[in-house]
């Protein structure tokens, strides 16, 4: 079994994303991370802006960014977001522990402002997840950082 396959399913464990919602996204995941990579979060999320255009599953890694989109009505998967981590600009994450919610905004490549409210039922999962984002997004090798904000 490879590093992705071990550390996935803890990761969405964790957060208590359900296995069959894992099931279905992982095809789409698969194709967009390599068998070698660590999984640092998987979570279900919503985008704000748009409310009503489906489930959102998060995947992030010590390199990348993915994030699937699952229809609501015809549940079709479709990619949403694939980023290298350098690739992400103004990335920027905030918690409210009281009303459960973690929110994480970043700039793709193609100048785009995305943003994910990912749902916590507890406010220690919302600090951990705050944690998650800071060793993923802050703990990238200089020379990573330094490429990113050129």
């Amino acid at each position: 079994m490879d590093v992705f396959s071990r550390t996935f399913l803890p990761a969405a464990a964790e957060t208590a994303v359900p296995i069959s919602t894992t099931s279905r996204h992982m095809p789409v995941l698969r194709r967009c991370v390599s068998p070698n990579e660590r999984t640092v979060l998987v979570a279900r999320c919503q985008r704000p802006d748009q409310p009503m255009q489906g489930d959102y599953l998060l995947l992030l890694t010590r390199r990348r960014l993915v994030v699937t989109q699952e229809t609501i009505l015809w549940r079709r998967l479709r990619l949403h977001l694939n980023s290298e981590l350098r690739h992400l600009d103004h990335v920027t994450w905030t918690t409210d522990p009281r009303a459960g919610i973690v929110e994480l905004a970043v700039t793709a490549i193609d100048g785009i402002r995305e943003r994910f409210l990912i749902k916590v039922p507890d406010p220690g999962r919302a600090s951990h997840i705050e944690a998650l984002f800071s060793y993923a997004f802050l703990a990238r090798p200089l020379d990573a950082r330094s490429t990113a904000a050129a």
